[in-house]
């Protein structure tokens, strides 16, 4: 594969020379955005007992995050244009390090949600900038390869970041899930630098659509809220939500309006003109539910139900990383020779959704080894659809069209991820108390096992050396826990069916994509 590099990058006049240095720095730089955005998550408690505040003021620091990364990121198509693709990218690479560096050593909540703004600042533009650099750094027959490269990366972060994060939390103190990121981003940092080089145009001046930049912060800004934080406030229960939504709804169609009739967009929607764009966006949406959906609720259910502690409920996830990198592996290998690309792409709707109908089948009696096969169909799956939608949605794109079109391409599948997470979260919770309220109906004194399974319950209790009326509380207290359990369970199940019916919709969406060669940039 070295040999065959080497030769291609001669051929092309040392063009593409450096496409596997490059390959190498922006996938790190992605890689190190992806673990911090879910890395954070298992040291929330740590950070709230350290810094002396609750867990619903904590949660900000993840809030922030997000907001500010949601609202950078359609805006880096143009940023790009402005300040040169290289420049750009390196210097959000330095600003999300230093600022990652200025989060360990914060000492306040105020300090730690600011400097975690100024890192979302930075780390929204890694992933969209990371994929219009590796599209012109590989030749158009190496295009898969290269997004294949990338994929692994965005695939295992994800993955890695909660199993390391539990590590991390556990072995040593949460400041160092935020410097570790200093080494690596300075290696990103240095190869970005060295090898990245900007394009024709990169760096001309471009008209500011200032109207553009403000509806984008406060609709994406607001919509990022209500999905981060509409559960805590019962959503529509409180009037906070109620405006906010108003507001995002309001601010995102005048965002659409004035894009598409303003001359100079900072957000070129008119590019959704494109079929194969569109469908790629709507796949992107698809997964993006499905995926964050599902990487959101496995380890809460196994943490609630099965009793998994942080550090095996990351270990809990692996499986679906390395389904995602078996996935990537096979369809960059193949390239060229892989059929139209809508078949992979439904092949891994159909292999995705077949696991997370395995997820629908776990119980409190669910082992590790139970888990792994339907967890790496998953990630199988998600891999066979990601890099070849995004290859097909932005082959007929280039230049700034390419910058803009992969940041819309990442907004979706971002946006709807942030829909998938907040979905779960409220769906586990009613349908945790629509079970529990059907199964407490059929555990009644007037049948014959409820008398049966508590007089075993209190008689255990009394053989531990509790006495007849404190037995028979906490053979009560046991008989709620088991109905609870059993009720978290079939929310679980219900959660994962509704995912698996979400991903089974880019079996219809994905035909809006041009037929294409998986392996090429342009129609086969």
């Amino acid at each position: 594969m070295a040999t065959a590099a080497a030769a291609s990058g001669a051929s092309d006049g040392g063009r593409y020379a450096h496409k596997w240095v490059i390959a190498a720095g922006v996938t790190l730089a992605s890689v190190l955005e992806l673990i911090d955005t879910s890395i954070v998550n298992v040291a929330l408690n740590q950070m709230g007992g350290s810094l002396g505040v609750t867990t619903d003021e904590v949660a900000w620091v993840s809030t922030a995050y997000l907001i500010a990364s949601v609202i950078v990121l359609p805006m880096t198509g143009w940023l790009s244009t402005v300040f040169g693709r290289r420049n750009y990218f390196v210097g959000s690479i330095a600003l999300f390090t230093a600022s990652s560096v200025m989060c360990g050593l914060s000492t306040s909540l105020n300090e730690l949600i600011l400097f975690r703004v100024i890192q979302g600042i930075g780390g929204g533009a890694l992933m969209s900038t990371s994929q219009a650099i590796l599209v012109e750094a590989f030749p158009p027959d190496q295009q898969t390869l290269g997004q294949s490269i990338f994929g692994i990366g965005i695939m295992l972060g994800p993955a890695i970041g909660p199993t390391l994060g539990g590590i991390i939390v556990d072995q040593w103190s949460w400041p160092w899930i935020f410097f570790i990121n200093l080494p690596t981003g300075l290696i990103a940092l240095y190869l970005c630098w060295t090898y990245v080089t900007d394009e024709p145009g990169d760096g001309s001046p471009a008209p500011m659509d200032l109207v553009g930049i403000v509806l984008i912060a406060v609709g994406l800004g607001c919509f990022q809220f209500v999905v981060e934080r509409g559960e805590h406030y019962d959503w529509y229960g409180a009037s906070i939500i109620g405006w906010t939504t108003a507001v995002a709804a309001v601010s995102l169609v005048g965002l659409v309006i004035w894009e598409l009739h303003t001359r100079y967009p900072i957000l070129k929607l008119r590019l959704l003109k494109d079929r194969a764009l569109a469908g790629g966006v709507v796949v992107a949406a698809a997964v993006g539910v499905a995926v964050y959906g599902s990487i959101f609720a496995l380890p809460l259910f196994t943490q609630q139900v099965l009793g998994f502690t942080a550090t095996d409920a990351g270990w809990a996830l692996l499986p679906g990383g390395a389904g995602a990198a078996a996935a990537l592996l096979v369809i960059g290998a193949l390239g060229n020779r892989l059929p139209d690309s809508r078949w992979v792409i439904a092949a891994g709707a159909v292999i995705c959704a077949i696991g997370l109908l395995g997820h629908s089948q776990f119980d409190s009696t669910t082992g590790m080894s139970d888990m792994r096969i339907p967890i790496f169909m998953r990630g199988f799956g998600t891999g066979c659809m990601l890099i070849p939608a995004t290859t097909a949605a932005l082959a007929s794109l280039k230049g700034t069209d390419l910058a803009q079109g992969s940041a819309m391409f990442n907004l979706s599948r971002q946006l709807f991820g942030a829909v998938g997470i907040a979905a779960s979260s409220t769906f586990v919770i009613r349908r945790t108390e629509f079970h529990r309220a059907r199964l407490v109906d059929h555990v009644t004194m007037y049948g014959l096992e409820t008398p049966r399974r508590l007089a075993g319950l209190a008689s255990a209790a009394q053989a531990a050396g509790h006495d007849s009326v404190s037995a028979h509380q906490l053979a009560i207290g046991a008989l709620d826990a088991g109905v609870q359990n059993q009720a978290a369970t079939l929310a679980y199940d219900d959660i994962f069916l509704v995912l698996a019916g979400v991903i089974s919709t880019a079996l219809v969406t994905v035909w809006l994509l041009r037929k294409t060669n998986a392996g090429a940039t342009g129609p086969a």
